[in-house]
């Protein structure tokens, strides 16, 4: 994902985990530092990551905008 992607609440997107491919649903833009998916997300306007969710499992994950792909 280049920065000048914008992802938003209910876009598809896929993600790799332990070197495979998940497929999900993006849920939040996260611009501040706060707790998600089990973890402190340090975050900003300017670094922003986002909170997704796998269709296949339900779980819950943050990830950085470099790591997501749009399906």
């Amino acid at each position: 994902m280049t920065p000048d992607e914008k992802l938003g609440k209910g876009d598809h997107v896929s993600w790799s985990s332990h070197g495979q491919k998940v497929e999900g649903t993006v849920e939040q833009k996260i611009t501040k530092r706060t707790e998600a998916a089990g973890r402190t997300v340090d975050a900003s306007k300017d670094d922003p990551q986002y909170k997704v969710k796998s269709d296949k499992t339900g779980r819950e994950a943050v990830h950085k905008p470099g790591a997501l792909h749009r399906d």
